[in-house]
């Protein structure tokens, strides 16, 4: 069975992730078993591992730290056993050293790099929501079957920048370029929304549910 654990940290829409897991899951006709959990053991048993995220990027930081045990699990488990991992929105930022929403805030340090405000063209408003498309600049086994022109849901005010540009994943350009996705070795972040994002996004879950990392 392709175990997921979703993680509830009081910081993401957890119930539509299931749904649109279990949709893609459907579509691609596989197997799967969602565990929505801060179990350290529920998540150090799972083949897989998706941080979810909405909101401000301090309070989820803090959520998250707040979960007994969690931390140190996912850090054992995505580190050091390199289970596939998929952050969304707000947990991809956290991957980050640093956030700057309200100050400085660490972030897990996964992939060094800033989180900071956006800062669009001219007559673009904050925060930058709906639909938007995707620039991938090298292939990346999460990308494949997206199609020509492919779009995606975003609704954010800030945005991570990492520290090595080969951990950019995606760009889209909202007056001026950011990263819309992130990825280094077994962990992948998606600025957007892959479970508002409709065929793009079901198609990035199942190729999640399918992925090994080299």
């Amino acid at each position: 069975m392709n175990s997921v654990a979703l993680i509830d940290y009081g910081s993401g829409n957890v119930h539509s992730a299931a749904g649109a897991l279990n949709e893609a899951a459907r579509r691609a006709g596989l197997a799967i078993q969602i565990a929505i959990t801060d179990d350290p053991a529920a998540i150090a048993a799972a083949a897989r591992i998706i941080l979810p995220g909405v909101g401000h990027y301090a309070d989820c930081a803090a959520n998250l730290r707040a979960r007994p045990g969690l931390v140190g699990a996912l850090e054992s488990a995505v580190l050091g056993n390199k289970t596939p991992f998929l952050g969304i929105c707000v947990g991809m930022q956290l991957l980050a050293d640093t956030g700057r929403e309200d100050g400085d805030t660490p972030g897990l340090g996964w992939i060094p790099g800033i989180v900071d405000r956006i800062a669009p063209g001219p007559g673009l408003r904050v925060p930058h929501v709906g639909w938007n498309s995707l620039t991938i600049p090298r292939p990346h086994a999460l990308l494949t079957g997206l199609g020509p022109d492919p779009h995606a849901y975003f609704t954010h005010s800030y945005a991570f920048t990492p520290q090595d540009p080969a951990d950019i994943a995606a760009t889209t350009d909202y007056g001026a370029p950011f990263t819309s996705a992130v990825a280094r070795g077994n962990i992948f972040g998606t600025q957007f929304h892959p479970e508002m994002s409709q065929r793009v996004g079901l198609q990035l879950l199942a190729n999640f549910l399918q992925w090994t990392p080299e």
